[in-house]
């Protein structure tokens, strides 16, 4: 009889994805949730596994179980979860699920305030490359994979997005914390989830804590570019073995990023310093799971990012239009700098919008000073709703244009409006950027991509 697993709060990105994954290992899976939106509904759906009502029902709860997984939508007076804890099952958050399922594994967890979804991706991507089977839990759609999260029996390693955001409220502690690497990496550090952690010096503690958690004999691979990365990661109570990386030497060829390595040259489908020391990073992994550069260079040649990472959506010889998940100061100024790089000679366009409940805190604006100094025209959109949705006080147009410390920003809270303000004064050659952790308040930016080109 194939085991039995509850998940409560189904619905997550990351819960309904290792729900899938279970059960396509043959597992007997069940869930609930209060609230399930696409494409979790959809996927759960095709499968099998959408709970028959929304809400919480202590019946779902039941001994033949082998396990319940919390979410961390799920507050700590959930009826399931009480009566779970009643019968004694044990109760897992999905990091130490995982964990518990990938003990005996090497698990390799890439950690960083940016760039760990795409640095994840790129090792996934040279791993299948050269045919290694292996265990992953990823934040982005790959190409390729129909789920983000795969457990096998005959994998002897797990590739890990160690996200920093807490994992359930009965361990209301940083996910990356959890994971417990055989290999860590640090890709930056920026304050965020200033909701969770009030200070920076808080929010740098976690790495710290994160680099303590890996298991003796394990590695630490770390940006070195980075100044607060290699500050914690250089520090002398650090036990790992420590393995620093940089910027690889390039050239960029009529807007095409060239690796030069002592192989030969590579061109890169992707481009932007930060995705060089993205792919860096990689590189080392990579290396401590005995893959060589050839094999390295050969899969790196043939990866074009991570979904919504810098991801090109549409354009001709003249205009193109690139979208991306960034929304924190860091990821923002990282990102505008990228495309100028890349298209020195175009006007550059860039359209961000505050979404995050970072981004729409008053004493968080600030940080966004600069920020999209290198865009020829810079546009800032917010929603209302979801401002309100997160139960902030409303900020003043004129309050968002002081904060990113640029007289010309235009500020938007019309998406329709933003269709209009990125066609005006376009010019022939023109690249526009648009970076969102969210959707614009529904905007189709399939849409908005044609009328920008036209």
């Amino acid at each position: 009889m194939s085991s039995q697993v509850h998940f409560i709060a189904i619905g997550g990105s990351a819960m309904h994805n290792l729900a899938i994954a279970l059960h396509q290992q043959g597992f007997d899976v069940t869930g609930s949730d209060d609230e399930i939106f696409e494409p979790s509904r959809s996927r759960l759906e095709r499968l099998g596994l959408l709970p028959d009502k929304l809400g919480w029902d202590p019946l779902r709860i039941h001994k033949g179980l082998s396990a319940v997984i919390l979410g961390m939508h799920a507050r700590l007076d959930n009826p399931e979860l009480k009566r779970a804890q009643e019968l004694g099952i044990p109760v897992f958050s999905y990091p130490s699920y995982f964990h518990e399922r990938t003990r005996h594994k090497t698990r390799v967890v890439i950690g960083g305030s940016h760039g760990k979804t795409t640095i994840t991706s790129m090792i996934v991507h040279v791993l299948r490359h050269v045919g290694v089977d292996f265990d992953y839990l990823v934040g982005a759609q790959l190409d390729g994979f129909d789920c983000m999260v795969k457990l096998g029996d005959k994998s002897t390693v797990a590739i890990i997005e160690g996200d920093e955001y807490l994992a359930s409220a009965l361990e209301p502690v940083p996910k990356f914390h959890l994971y417990k690497p055989d290999i860590a990496l640090i890709s930056g550090i920026a304050w965020d989830h200033i909701n969770v952690f009030k200070t920076f010096e808080s929010y740098v503690d976690q790495f710290r804590l994160f680099i303590e958690a890996i298991e003796p004999g394990g590695k630490l691979v770390y940006c070195r570019e980075d100044e607060v990365v290699r500050g914690i990661a250089e520090e002398k109570g650090v036990t790992a073995q420590r393995l620093g990386y940089g910027t690889p030497k390039h050239r960029i060829v009529d807007g095409t990023t060239i690796l030069e390595t002592h192989l030969g040259n590579v061109p890169l489908q992707v481009f932007g310093q930060h995705n060089l020391q993205n792919m860096e990073g990689a590189r080392h992994v990579c290396h401590l799971l005995g893959i060589g550069d050839a094999d390295f260079n050969a899969a790196i040649a043939t990866f074009h990012g991570a979904a919504k990472r810098l991801e090109r959506i549409g354009g001709d010889a003249h205009r193109m239009v690139f979208k991306d998940f960034a929304h924190s100061p860091s990821k923002l100024k990282a990102t505008v700098q990228a495309v100028r790089e890349q298209f020195p000679d175009r006007q550059l366009v860039a359209c961000m919008e505050l979404h995050t409940y970072s981004s729409l805190s008053e004493e968080f604006l600030d940080q966004y000073a600069g920020c999209m100094d290198a865009a020829d025209r810079a546009i800032v959109f917010y929603d209302p709703h979801a401002v309100q949705l997160k139960r902030l006080p409303p900020i003043p147009p004129e309050r968002i244009q002081r904060a990113f410390a640029r007289k010309d920003v235009q500020v938007l809270n019309d998406p329709i409006a933003v269709i209009g303000a990125v066609r005006e004064g376009r010019e022939e050659e023109a690249v526009l950027l648009m970076m969102s952790s969210g959707n614009f308040g529904g905007l189709d930016l399939q849409a908005l991509s044609e009328a920008f080109i036209a």
